[in-house]
């Protein structure tokens, strides 16, 4: 059996986290978190802890299904948690853990981006769409 040098294994190991590679699980984590749902449900935690009722109406148009399967995605990965307080009727809170928090930095920021030019898209849209084929 050969061994390997550390270079040897550190390249190994850069090469198996690589995003482009479509089965490496950094490009599934990618994925995930590129998702619309993800992206609004990190951003409306960012401020602190939210009730399910509460993001439901914060994010205009999820489904109640789409919102759960999102929130049990994110408590998965590790990017919040769910609370549970025992009350008539059941209290569910949810808050970013602090892998999460990390994250909400650079989702909030591609969010207000996309809200600052938001303008200059549809412009360049319009115009795109306005030349002949």
């Amino acid at each position: 059996m050969a061994t390997t040098t550390a270079a040897q294994q550190r390249e190994k190991a850069r090469i198996e986290y690589d995003a482009f590679i479509k089965n490496c699980p950094t490009n599934q984590l990618l994925d995930r978190i590129s998702d619309k749902w993800v992206s609004l449900v990190v951003c409306a935690l960012t401020p602190g802890s939210m009730r399910y009722s509460d993001l439901g109406r914060k994010i205009a148009g999820v489904s109640p299904k789409m919102l759960t399967q999102t929130l049990r995605s994110l408590e998965r990965d590790g990017l919040l948690t769910r609370t549970v307080t025992p009350s008539v009727p059941v209290r569910v809170d949810y808050e970013l853990t602090p892998l999460g928090t990390s994250l909400s930095c650079l989702l909030s920021a591609v969010k207000d981006w996309a809200e600052l030019h938001i303008e200059q898209v549809n412009k360049a849209r319009d115009d795109y769409d306005a030349e002949p084929s």
